[in-house]
């Protein structure tokens, strides 16, 4: 059987970024079969390598997760030797992503304007807390900041309750995701004209990306939408209500659904109440309607009412922890869970790929590398000869695991 290709087979991608926002994005295309060169600094590379839990040994779990597929180069951009290889690295470059604050590569005479006069095809991502322009451009940003000032933390938790952030780096995956959505954009356009460009990605509009709902009130009543808990911004019942062993997700969002669910809950009562009649009624009296129907879902457990409601053709659904996610049939099904022998680690578990496509789908096929596994070959494959590798590892522009 012949093995399928990956859909982004010979894109070359010089990766310089670390901690999760880039290695989000590069690990995405690098799923999808671009190569990943991740250049990483000679004193310890990626800081991720240090954070979170072990794994085993110097491996950190989060390190683990971010950088599959991807090859490292230890290498040394504050001396102009170090620059010179990244230069001809970029000769067979086809993107070039860095996280760092703007400015920061154009005064080591690699900024895109630089690197364009050598490969004018190239594109050119730059992932930061604020983006390239602004009066906050040279802010430092992490996921905590952004999530406060998008706007995520106000809408965020329950009512009265101390301000509370997404449980995950959510605007640093979003930017990273975003940033390679951008990257392919710009890809196809450079394959089409031979002209490259900047893809300008920041936390603060990944965030604020994700207020849809909310900007839409604001912006048409002038209102500021605040924390609803697990409650929808315009529908009821679409909320996380209480059975007799835990709590149920409930998304009976229209009139249909809502029908649908008062039958199957034997609530039939609750159709031609005027309290709850229509979409606007349920929603004005939200929380009067979570008690009436946790009176009577608060009787039987989870799992009785999970069954009844998919009978009825009402969505619903539990509310998973981590292994009961990586148990259930429907993630295993999707191959959402992969296992990863390797000789070093043993097995490495990763989560999959969730973008599938048909004839050409991405795969994690290599665990993350060590500081400088592929230098020698990455240079190799950049026509240095073993002399010449073995001056710039005894120089300590490369560093060579």
């Amino acid at each position: 059987m012949t093995e399928r290709m990956l859909p982004l087979e010979g894109m070359v991608v010089l990766d310089l970024t670390q901690i999760m926002a880039g290695p989000v994005c590069t690990m995405l295309l690098a799923d999808m079969g671009a190569e990943v060169i991740k250049i990483e600094k000679p004193n310890g590379g990626d800081d991720t390598r240090r954070m979170g839990p072990p794994f085993t040994g110097n491996w950190a779990s989060g390190f683990l997760a971010l950088n599959r597929n991807k090859r490292s180069l230890g290498l040394n951009l504050r001396d102009e030797a170090g620059r010179k290889v990244f230069r001809r690295l970029l000769e067979t470059a086809d993107v070039v992503v860095e996280n760092f604050r703007p400015g920061v590569m154009d005064r080591l005479g690699l900024g895109y304007a630089d690197l364009a006069a050598l490969r004018p095809s190239l594109v050119y991502c730059s992932i930061s807390g604020f983006g390239a322009t602004g009066p906050y451009r040279n802010r430092g940003g992490f996921d905590l900041v952004a999530q406060g000032m998008s706007g995520l933390m106000s809408i965020t938790g329950f009512p009265d309750s101390p301000p509370a952030k997404v449980g995950v780096p959510i605007t640093d995956i979003s930017a990273g995701t975003q940033a390679a959505f951008g990257i392919m954009c710009a890809y196809v356009h450079a394959l089409k004209t031979g002209m490259g460009q900047v893809v300008d990605a920041s936390l603060l509009e990944a965030g604020i990306f994700y207020t849809i709902w909310e900007s839409a009130l604001y912006f048409s009543e002038g209102e500021i939408p605040g924390p609803l808990g697990s409650a929808h911004r315009v529908s009821a019942p679409y909320q996380a209500l209480r059975t007799s062993d835990g709590h149920i997700n409930i998304g009976a969002a229209t009139q249909s659904t809502w029908e649908q669910f008062c039958r199957a809950t034997g609530l039939d009562s609750l159709i031609d109440d005027e309290r709850f009649r229509m979409p606007g009624d349920r929603k004005a009296r939200e929380k009067e309607l979570a008690a009436v129907l946790e009176a009577t879902l608060s009787t039987q457990p989870t799992a009785y009412w999970l069954e009844l409601l998919e009978q009825a053709g009402v969505v619903a659904g539990p509310i998973y922890d981590m292994q009961q996610v990586y148990d259930d049939p429907q993630v295993r099904a999707r191959d959402m869970v992969v296992d990863l022998e390797d000789d070093d680690l043993g097995v490495l578990r990763h989560i999959g790929v969730p973008i599938k496509l048909s004839e050409t789908p991405g795969s994690v096929r290599n665990r993350a590398p060590g500081l400088g596994e592929h230098s020698r070959e990455v240079l190799e494959g950049a026509g240095y000869g073993a002399t010449e590798i073995e001056a710039l590892i005894g120089s300590g522009t490369v560093v060579c695991q």
